[in-house]
């Protein structure tokens, strides 16, 4: 079986990196004019086992791809190559809900490419640890149990672990919603709040994320695990995560990067859609969604989270 990795990220980079050491791995970016050297990366240098190309029929030419496109960018990328991914077994990185279809990326390929296996690969992973060879254990969710077996070994390396389950949209959902989590969780810390009040939004975040698996047909246990609990740890607690340092920005009232891709922020907006078409209580997802649309100041954010109804937990 070979390997292409669409999308030359720093997740997408380093994944790359990693499974070279199984075999030879194919790198598509649309700009390749960095050589081996990825500016998206820093410090890591492509083996040679990386084959780096912008032509992308010859990358779909593998048998399995691995989808590292931002969430918010899938359904364009889908839109135009489908016909490509057609019978591949693709494999979603993303961690995001589509803010204009309100699915995730799985969903989206299987619109566009139902004759293709559909899996995620997703759990608590910053790309410079993947690159530098450390420990890593993910989550590999497909609905065909054979083929995402499969997938497992064919992803696994000696330092990359994956576990395997078929539930999709449980691990897809964990991967998403710890994301607005950690932009909370980042706030918190931002503004001052101390960690206290950090690990009471980890706490009732994770309640959240739940919460709203459940009412999407996920399995609770699957949020426990590495790409719901595990990821949402991670997140929460790092100044590797983005999000948590978009978050940290915010809490600050400190301009952040635009040209970093803060994945929670348009999942934060698309959650709080999503879960007002279903009626699904997400107090702190909508606050973020606020925040991040600047409807909202950290103190009335706060504030509105501590005169909330008392409740059992």
């Amino acid at each position: 079986m070979s390997i292409a990795i669409l999308g030359a990220g720093a997740f997408g980079t380093a994944l790359a990196v990693a499974l070279s050491a199984n075999g030879p791995v194919t790198l598509w970016a649309r700009d390749t004019s960095w050589g081996r050297d990825n500016p998206r990366l820093p410090g890591v240098t492509l083996p040679q086992g990386v084959h780096v190309t912008d032509d992308l029929p010859a990358a779909t030419a593998a048998d399995t791809l691995l989808l590292a496109l931002p969430a918010q960018a899938m359904g364009g990328f889908l839109a135009e190559h489908a016909p490509r991914l057609a019978r591949k077994h693709l494999v979603s990185t993303a961690k995001g809900i589509d803010l204009s279809r309100l699915t995730g990326p799985s969903t989206l390929l299987t619109l566009a490419c139902p004759r293709a296996t559909v899996a995620v690969l997703t759990g608590p992973s910053f790309a410079a640890d993947i690159a530098r060879g450390l420990p890593t254990a993910l989550t590999l969710a497909c609905a065909d149990a054979e083929a995402g077996r499969a997938l497992q070994h064919e992803l696994s390396t000696p330092v990359l672990r994956l576990y395997r389950t078929t539930d999709v949209m449980g691990a897809e959902l964990g991967g998403a919603l710890k994301n607005v989590i950690a932009i909370a969780a980042g706030v918190v810390i931002g503004a001052g709040l101390g960690d206290s009040a950090r690990a009471a939004i980890i706490t009732r975040g994770f309640a959240e994320m739940t919460r709203l698996s459940a009412r999407l047909g996920a399995r609770p246990e699957t949020l426990t695990g590495l790409s719901g609990l595990g990821d949402l740890t991670l997140t929460c607690t790092s100044q590797q995560s983005r999000n948590f340092r978009y978050g940290q920005a915010l809490g600050a009232r400190q301009p952040f990067d635009a040209a970093t891709t803060v994945e929670g922020a348009a999942t934060a907006r698309a959650v709080a859609a999503l879960a007002g078409k279903i009626g699904c209580d997400m107090p702190i997802a909508a606050m973020v969604a606020r925040l991040a649309e600047g409807r909202m100041t950290v103190d009335d954010a706060a504030q509105h989270l501590m005169t909330r109804p008392l409740k059992e937990e």
